[in-house]
């Protein structure tokens, strides 16, 4: 019984002191309710005992206040109060306030309490702009509280007072308006009186006709449509028409077609159009009232493609001195584009000769003996390629073709053993030539090249010159050696290239911080890829100059763009009795090198190009989209121009030499610390002043690369000096337009120019101008001139440092030349063919003889 008894009391003890855990947190003060008039001033109170720091926060409808001036005052020494108060209450301090302490992980609150702000009503629903139909009957609503109680709307509609005033919410049932009209309402309580909104309402009509038609990209048989629409009218658009019309070459309609598209998107695809044809396209967008105007014409041209058939009937026929070819003409629909000519293919004794190229169909062979038996094939040749092979027609002699003399059969057999013999003869000559022309061309400064077995076998070479050749593995530099900073070491170990990797040939060009070579770079695996190499002064005496040499090729590192300048990796020259390495930065070989060099040479080289308007223009967009690549990754270049960017063997340009380039990690520009030597032709006017960069100032000397593309290489501000450059511009003068420059061209680069930074047009809205503007350019017709021939080579388009573009013909790889001149032809290969044309486009052999003008030329083989 007596331990019953004591063991009832510790429980009593143990459940008392846990209790009073529970309850050690009390409120000797709860927030009390307040109504104010709006404007006025309320102050909420509460007071909490038991704990040592104020740590009390108050809420308002289940959310935290957070209050910067919150003060706390002490009433004992575990008993602390605070307050919260709003100097002018507004509508929205109304609402349930309380106050709650955190103790030990739990959580206590105070009583509740209601702030009631009194003025006068607040609208909940403010009446909407409303668009209708002429005469048909709508409703307009309008919502307002207060406190104070009871609240009424009074409705306005185009100034007149529209009934008694009606409890709240009120909605207004107006029979119907055949104009545009304005409205609002008022809300009254015993405080005052509120003005809504003013609300319209739209009469319902036609949309407007559709804008900015264009063509945004096209494919082969594909067009994509992009326009905006116009005025709607107050009604949303459901649905447009696209209306298509295909023209002949006068002009003509040859077909037409509707299509009915939703909307939105305001784009449609147009597919299954004819290669090389004439189109013209608009639109018209409905709602429910009806239709708007279509919009204006837009005319386009859709791309070429290669020829679908073989030219049909093909004839010859063969006479002792030559062979003459026929056939029929393609179609414009089977053609798929411009015919540039006909290729002829023949095949003797098992062996595909040559191919030829004639403009007319028709061709005449000198030297019919040649062709006896022969198998011979014609396809039609466009920009884009050549179609498929015509059946193959054999040549053999007819009773009307050969003429035999019957009195002398064994002189004939002569002439046909010597002919047989003499050809023979000829074959054996033109392969051991071959061979030897083909081992002597491969032969370099650097070594001599073994030709490959296949087309996937690795080429091997033995190498003229090297790098420590004989050196062991102590004396291969590292980034470690170098003295440069962590991060820097970091992000260029993986490209590090060991230097026995590199051939170095010749210089390709030279300036202050040193030279550029050609060079082959022979990979793990056996391949061998020709490469440039950036390297460094042989005169470096710290590490601070590789490190700067560096840093270029860790910005290139990451960049993955066709249009700027890829790196390949970095390698260090280890010299003799130096304690510092020359640093060799690795980038793809340019065949056509700088951009300027290359618009210089089209004007003034010793063969004179010329450059189409179009072609500059793509110039403008491959730099323009890879500065785009840039400023999105927020590198300021510094020295954009033609100099600085690269042309390579596929013509693309790629945006090059970073060597001022600066990444900028906070902010939107860098400032130049120290004076440099600076391109002051091609820097921005706030650059010049304050020495700040942005891309806005990239943009600026964007500007000045398109007016040197299409002037093609002119130097800027030609008779102003350097020293005069500023105040030249702060003048307002600027570069003038190029005499054979087109209005729009130039004024997007002048845009380029603008005083003010922030107007100037961003990379990516250059990039859809110059797109603009290249579409805008129509294919240019094949040019009729004297007699001429043109190096149909070809490869697809690529990037920097991989695939090509041709501003030529492409041909499917082969190695093909056409005479443009009606009727003429050249065949290619290892023989001595040579030819005189003149203008009438008649032609004579070498060995003399004259061709009747009424004739084809011939071709003496």
């Amino acid at each position: 019984m007596h331990g019953l008894l004591l063991r009832f009391v510790f429980v009593a003890v143990l459940t008392r002191d846990a209790s009073c855990a529970r309850v050690g947190v009390t409120f000797s003060r709860h927030p009390s309710n307040q109504t104010a008039s709006q404007g006025n001033a309320v102050r909420l109170g509460c007071a909490v005992e038991g704990i040592e720091e104020p740590d009390v926060v108050w809420m308002k409808d289940g959310a935290r206040l957070l209050s910067s001036d919150q003060m706390f005052i002490a009433l004992g020494e575990r008993h602390w109060e605070t307050y919260h108060s709003v100097k002018s209450v507004q509508q929205q301090d109304a609402g349930q306030y309380w106050c709650e302490v955190d103790f030990h992980g739990e959580t206590f609150s105070s009583g509740r309490a209601w702030i009631t702000v009194e003025g006068v009503p607040h609208f909940v629903q403010e009446p909407q702009d409303v668009s209708t139909l002429p005469g048909e009957p709508f409703n307009l609503t309008c919502g307002a509280v207060g406190p104070p109680e009871p609240v009424e709307v009074l409705w306005w509609l185009g100034g007149i007072r529209e009934g008694p005033a009606k409890s709240s919410p009120s909605v207004l049932r107006v029979p119907g308006v055949n104009n545009t009209i304005k409205f609002y309402c008022e809300a009254r309580n015993a405080r005052g009186i509120s003005v809504s909104r003013t609300g319209t309402v739209y009469i319902k009509a036609l949309p407007a006709a559709p804008v900015t038609l264009r063509v945004t990209k096209m494919e082969e048989d594909t067009a994509f449509l992009l326009w905006q629409p116009g005025f709607t009218g107050h009604s949303e658009l459901s649905s447009c028409i696209v209306q298509l019309q295909r023209l002949s070459s006068s002009g003509a309609v040859f077909s037409e077609l509707s299509i009915t598209v939703p909307v939105p998107p305001h784009a449609h695809v147009l597919s299954g159009l004819a290669c090389h044809s004439n189109y013209s396209t608009r639109v018209s967008c409905r709602n429910e009232v009806g239709a708007s105007p279509f919009s204006t014409w837009t005319r386009f041209l859709t791309p070429e493609s290669v020829p679908s058939a073989a030219p049909r009937n093909l004839t010859f026929h063969l006479s002792e001195e030559q062979l003459s070819l026929e056939w029929a003409e393609l179609q414009k629909e089977v053609l798929k584009g411009e015919l540039l000519a006909y290729k002829v293919q023949w095949i003797l004794g098992g062996e595909q000769q040559e191919p030829l190229l004639f403009k007319e169909p028709r061709a005449r062979l000198s030297g019919a003996s040649r062709f006896f038996n022969a198998s011979v094939q014609v396809s039609a040749c466009t920009a884009m390629g050549c179609g498929p092979w015509s059946s193959p027609v054999v040549v053999l002699p007819t009773s009307g073709g050969w003429a035999v003399s019957a009195g002398a059969p064994k002189e004939r057999n002569h002439i046909w053993a010597g002919v047989l013999f003499a050809l023979l003869a000829l074959t054996v000559s033109a392969l051991l030539f071959s061979v030897v022309a083909r081992r002597r061309g491969k032969e370099t400064h650097f070594g001599r090249v073994f030709p490959p077995t296949g087309p996937d076998t690795p080429v091997s070479f033995t190498a003229a010159r090297s790098f420590n050749r004989n050196g062991g593995d102590a004396n291969i530099s590292t980034l470690g050696s170098l003295g440069i900073s962590k991060e820097l070491n970091n992000k260029l170990k993986d490209v590090l290239i060991p230097e026995r990797q590199l051939v170095l040939g010749h210089m390709l060009g030279k300036g202050e911080f040193g030279s550029v070579r050609e060079a082959f770079l022979k990979t793990d695996d056996s391949q061998v890829q020709k490469v440039a190499v950036k390297v460094l002064k042989s005169d470096i005496t710290s590490s601070g100059d590789i490190e700067q040499c560096l840093k270029e090729a860790a910005y290139m590192k990451d960049f993955h763009h066709p249009n700027v300048i890829q790196l390949i990796g970095v390698s260090l020259h280890r010299r003799h009795a130096q304690r510092l390495p020359v640093p060799m930065v690795v980038l793809p070989f340019m065949k056509h090198g700088d951009l300027h060099t290359y618009l210089l040479l089209s004007r003034l080289g010793d063969t004179p190009f010329d450059l189409p308007p179009n072609v500059l223009v793509q110039f403008m967009l491959d730099v323009a989209r890879g500065m785009e690549y840039l400023s999105a990754r927020n590198i300021i270049h510094r020295d954009l121009a033609a100099r600085n960017c690269m042309l390579g063997e596929n013509k693309v340009v790629c945006v090059a030499d970073f060597g001022l380039s600066k990444k900028i990690y906070s902010g939107d520009y860098y400032r130049q610390g120290s004076v440099s030597k600076l391109p002051v032709k091609w820097i921005a006017l706030e650059s010049l002043a304050d020495n700040v960069y942005t891309t806005q100032s990239d943009v600026w000397s964007f500007g000045v690369t398109m007016w040197e593309v299409m002037t093609r290489g002119q130097t800027p501000y030609p008779g102003v000096e350097n020293s005069e450059i500023y105040e030249y511009l702060i003048r307002g003068e600027r570069l003038k337009k190029p005499a054979e420059c087109r209005q729009d061209i130039y004024d997007v680069m002048h845009s380029c120019w603008s005083p003010v930074p922030k107007c100037r047009p961003t990379f990516q809205r250059l990039v859809v101008l110059l797109e603009e503007l290249q579409l805008s350019f129509s294919p240019v017709p094949p040019h009729k001139e004297s007699l001429h021939y043109v190096n149909l080579e070809g490869e697809p388009r690529g990037g920097c440092g991989g695939g090509s573009r041709d501003d030529g013909v492409p041909w499917d790889q082969e190695r093909d030349w056409l005479m443009v001149a009606s009727g003429a032809a050249l065949a290619i290969g290892g023989g001595d063919y040579r030819y005189i044309a003149d203008p009438r486009g008649g032609a004579q052999g070498e060995q003399g003889g004259d061709i009747d003008e009424d004739d084809d030329a011939v071709i003496h083989v």
